[in-house]
């Protein structure tokens, strides 16, 4: 993709015009031009020159995103330097806002003047000074007034008559052909009026006099370059979150090259580098913490406001802020593929495309301009023919030239697109796309991984079960010790635990592992023990009022590990993966959206059930590998809009199929680049308010559409006097009435676009309900209900045809899902396994075979891993 600046657009005609001219160029796939942001995004093989050459053949201005060549401005009429990047982009919307303020004052000063002398006398009894009472000077004056007005205004004529040679008029073409109607018609008025003079007629000058438009010809290109001046000021505010993450772009870095200390340009920091932050100063590039703790705000990237402590090891992201301490950091990240460049450059393409919403309006914007010089033309025509005079006529046609708005059109879907990606960027949901932001709004099935997705991907400890309760201390300290030594997911669990309760362990002595069993170690001459249940049946004594105890917490998904002090069982700590603290209320607040949840897992049936029940999904389809969630997608794409939100490798496919992809931002790089939308901070929550947050733009993109066509099919016939003619209305519109609305009906596009600044992403009391319906909902549920049959189907391959053949194998040993997995690779690593089902709740192993294999062969493979088969059915 490759991405340009396109400048002297100034409605949506031109828009359409670049698009249709680079769009037919050999070798572009699709191109997509942005009257917001002057940009042109083109994807393809064509070459730079070749795309610069049809745009500035077009009649308009090129800038080269990558070299920052200089081109020609077409907006100010001069030679200027632009910059290649979005920081140039701001500026150059910046001196384009100051260009018009001063073009638009020096207008309105000679304009003063012009209307002082045309209508003053009439409108506020004044006289004028004799020299100017005679009929021939004061039209001389007007003249040379309305000349310097059209002067300053060159750039709509240049454009204008510039885009009627190239048979493509735009709204420049109209303000230029209405202004220089009227001063036409005016020049002619003039040299009436030194006829009638020349052959004395007094009277008749006089008469004539009244029928002078220069004041028109003047005025039409002053409001038009207000409204112009209006609309540049409400376009740079709907890019202000643009802006705002641009100026956390830092400049400089204090770096420690051998030994000594350099303040250096941003743009030499390198990989690897040293670099040093005091309080108060902002984070240059991504990093990690050599030494040092502080407090880091990260509120501009995540929108998160309370600081997060940082200490040796810990992350760091550029464009954030150290709040206390003084730290040393190592580069990772630099220049463009820094966290901030990123997300500036997410937020900057999702501006720059289009959305599908548009596509009507870039259709009647193709045709709209010729369309309304046909309408001028024909009012023009049937007034005069109606008996009116020639000064009637004309001004009815001049009337539709400029009351007409083009640009209303052009940019009812990009302000809002830019706003509603402006409020999700200051939230930390990032839309890489338009068509993302669309599209979040329609979903109507909302599929989502568990681990690290609706979990927090990390075991702790849920439960304490002593046998007897005055022992719980001892249980604690007893667990904190022994699992200290362990490497097992498991284990750290409990060490963390330990560490948040202060609970300090004492020195075990002989540590040991119990392949399949648990681990072991001395203290004072007594053994100790963490183990499974299995081991603890076998070897210990224990209290089967106890263990019944304990089932439920394992149908609740969760892995009980047993502690024993020499003979005593002191009793179990129950660890499993934690449900996000707000992932309840997301559900929540997508049931009520109307959205259908699904949770995909590779997780055994009774621990996704049991996260699924706790967190309220609709649908949990587990033990599904990576290729079975992307099929799992594909089917349920049957039923409606599907997104799907993961965070790891495994989800990466199963994100592309999907309608929509939404990565969560502390996911991998593979996930995020897989994904549509990335949540930032990481919260289910975000969920539901980036599709609350689509639903507001496309509603603000319904409005702005309305107003945009209901403004032109109301105005134009109002001013060729179809309703006059129709309900006999004694109404005849003034062409700088109508330049006045033409001026302030994109204004108000831009405003009403503004107004999603207010919007509040967590707000759920005006969420609809939109969604699947209930009978597809009950076909759904349905199918996915036959487990087996819906299995079968997803994994689309031989054993679908072929006679299943399934062994059933009792295996002691195994403790925890760690062992499962290790069990099922052995099993699947087998020739003629199709694959296995492991419990280590149960001691089982369900082995489905593609061909006959023996038994001896099975238990081989498990005993090699340590573990013992006492019975194959």
């Amino acid at each position: 993709m490759k991405k340009y600046t396109v400048t002297g657009m100034s409605c949506a005609a031109c828009q359409a015009r670049v698009e249709k001219a680079v769009g037919k160029l050999p070798g572009v796939t699709s191109c997509s031009v942005s009257l917001l942001t002057n940009s042109l995004i083109v994807e393809g093989e064509a070459s730079e020159t070749t795309i610069q050459e049809a745009v500035e053949k077009a009649g308009y201005g090129f800038v080269s995103e990558e070299n920052q060549s200089k081109t020609k401005d077409y907006q100010n009429g001069n030679r200027s330097s632009a910059g290649q990047n979005n920081r140039g982009q701001a500026s150059f919307s910046d001196q384009e806002t100051a260009a018009l303020k001063k073009r638009f004052l020096h207008s309105l000063l000679f304009l003063v003047l012009l209307m002082s002398l045309s209508m003053g006398p009439m409108l506020f009894h004044f006289s004028l000074p004799t020299v100017l009472q005679y009929p021939g000077i004061l039209a001389l004056t007007e003249m040379l007034l309305a000349i310097i007005v059209m002067l300053i205004n060159k750039k709509f004529f240049t454009s204008g008559f510039s885009a009627l040679f190239h048979l493509s008029p735009n709204m420049d073409s109209l303000v230029a052909l209405g202004s220089t109607a009227s001063f036409l018609y005016s020049l002619g008025v003039l040299y009436g009026i030194n006829y009638y003079l020349e052959i004395g007629n007094q009277e008749m000058a006089h008469h004539i006099g009244h029928h002078l438009y220069f004041e028109t010809a003047a005025m039409i290109p002053t409001l038009i370059t207000l409204g112009k001046m209006l609309e540049s000021i409400s376009k740079g505010r709907t890019t202000s979150a643009l802006q705002g993450l641009m100026n956390l772009s830092p400049k400089t870095a204090v770096v420690v090259r051998d030994g000594v200390e350099s303040t250096v340009p941003i743009e030499e920091v390198e990989v690897n580098d040293t670099f040093l932050v005091k309080p108060g100063e902002q984070i240059p590039v991504d990093g990690i913490v050599l030494s040092g703790r502080t407090a880091v705000d990260e509120s501009a990237l995540t929108g998160e406001s309370i600081p997060v402590d940082k200490e040796e090891g810990a992350k760091l992201s550029a464009g954030t802020l150290n709040r206390s301490g003084f730290i040393t950091g190592r580069a990772v990240r630099v220049g463009k593929d820094t966290s901030l460049s990123q997300i500036i450059e997410m937020v900057s393409n999702a501006a720059a495309t289009k959305a599908p919403i548009s596509r009507i309006a870039d259709k009647i914007s193709a045709v709209f301009v010729p369309f309304v010089m046909g309408v001028a033309l024909l009012t023009f025509f049937i007034v005069l023919g109606s008996g009116a005079e020639f000064s009637s006529a004309l001004s009815r046609g001049v009337a539709v030239l400029v009351i007409s708005c083009p640009c209303a059109l052009g940019l009812a879907t990009p302000v809002a697109i830019m706003v509603g990606n402006g409020v999700g960027a200051k939230n930390g949901i990032l839309f890489k796309t338009a068509s993302s932001l669309e599209e979040a709004g329609k979903i109507e099935i909302l599929a989502l991984d568990k681990t690290g997705t609706l979990t927090n991907g990390s075991p702790i400890v849920t439960d304490i079960s002593p046998v007897k309760e005055e022992k719980r201390e001892v249980l604690l300290q007893l667990a904190v010790s022994i699992e200290k030594n362990s490497e097992h997911p498991l284990a750290k669990a409990i060490e963390v635990y330990g560490e948040e309760h202060h609970i300090s362990p004492y020195p075990v002595e002989d540590f040991q592992a119990m392949t399949g069993h648990g681990v072991s170690a001395s203290y004072q001459g007594e053994r100790l023990f963490a183990c499974s249940e299995g081991y603890v049946r076998e070897h210990f004594s224990v209290e089967e009022g106890f263990l019944e105890r304990l089932d439920s917490l394992s149908k609740e998904g969760k892995t009980n590990l047993f502690f024993v002090k020499g003979e005593e069982v002191l009793g179990a700590i129950s660890v499993a993966d934690s449900l996000k603290e707000d992932a309840k209320d997301a559900i929540a607040e997508l049931k009520k959206q109307g959205i259908f949840t699904v949770m995909l897992t590779g997780d055994r049936k009774s621990t996704a059930e049991a996260i699924a029940k706790e967190a309220g999904v609709d649908l949990v389809v587990s033990e599904v590998l990576p290729d079975g969630k992307e099929k799992v997608i594909k089917r349920l794409q049957a039923y409606g809009k599907v997104a799907m939100v993961g965070d790891g490798i495994n989800d990466a496919v199963a994100l592309t199929r999907a309608d929509l992809g939404i990565a969560i931002g502390a996911g991998t790089d593979v996930a995020i680049d897989a994904a549509d939308i990335v949540l930032m901070k990481s919260k289910v929550l975000d969920i539901p308010r980036s599709i609350r947050l689509s639903r507001a733009t496309i509603r603000n993109i319904h409005e702005n559409l309305f107003w945009a066509f209901f403004y032109n099919v109301i105005c134009i016939p109002l001013a060729a006097g179809f309703y006059s003619a129709v309900f006999h209305w004694n109404f005849e519109m003034n062409p700088m009435v109508g330049a006045l609305a033409m001026s302030l009906s994109s204004v108000t596009v831009c405003l009403n676009a503004l107004r999603l600044n207010l919007f509040s992403v967590k707000e759920a009391k005006g969420d609809r309900k939109r969604g699947i319906g209930k009978e597809k909902e009950v076909k759904l549920l349905a199918e996915f209900s036959q487990r087996g049959t819906v299995i079968n189907n997803l994994n689309e391959n031989k054993k679908q045809e072929e006679k299943r053949m399934e062994k059933k194998m009792n295996i002691t040993g195994m403790m925890c899902g760690h062992c499962e997995a290790r069990v099922k690779k052995a099993l699947e690593a087998v020739e003629g396994v199709d694959h296995a089902e492991v419990s280590h709740e149960s001691g089982t192993a369900t082995v489905f075979l593609k061909k006959e294999v023996d038994n001896a062969t099975l238990k081989a493979a498990v005993e090699k891993e340590d573990y013992v088969v006492t019975n194959i059915e």
